[in-house]
C-alpha cells in the first residue's frame, strides 16, 4: 500500500477509534505493528496527530491519538487523491472490461 494511501486509511481509523491499540490498528490495517507504530510516528512529527493519555477500564495507561486541524485538513487533501486514484483504477478497468467483452463477442460469432 503506498504511504499517501496507508496515512489516509490510518488517519481515517484514528478518526473513528482514537483509543485503538498499535495491535489493533495493524490488524485492522493489515500491516505489522512496527509499521503502525513508525507511521504513527510519522503523523506526529507532521503535526497531524497528536497523542495524548489516557486511563483504560483495566486502570492502565494508554494513548489515544487524535488528528490536529491540519492533520483533518490533510486527511481531505489525502482522501481527494486517493478518490482520484481509485477512479482512474477504475476507468481503466471499465475500458479492460469492455475491450475483452468486444474480444468475447467477436470471438463467438
Amino acid at each position: 500500500m503506498p504511504s499517501d494511501e496507508f496515512h489516509y486509511q490510518l488517519m481515517k481509523r484514528l478518526e473513528a477509534d482514537p483509543e485503538a491499540s498499535h495491535r489493533q490498528l495493524a490488524e485492522e490495517l493489515g500491516v505489522s505493528v512496527g509499521k503502525t507504530h513508525y507511521s504513527l510516528k510519522a503523523l506526529i512529527e507532521r503535526g497531524w496527530v497528536k497523542a495524548g493519555n489516557f486511563r483504560r477500564s483495566d486502570n492502565k495507561l494508554a494513548y489515544a491519538y487524535y488528528l490536529t486541524p491540519q492533520g483533518m485538513n490533510e486527511k481531505a487533501r489525502l482522501a481527494l487523491r486517493y478518490l482520484r486514484t481509485k477512479q482512474a483504477e477504475y476507468e481503466r478497468l471499465h475500458a479492460e472490461i469492455e475491450a475483452l467483452k468486444q474480444e468475447v463477442e467477436q470471438g463467438g460469432e
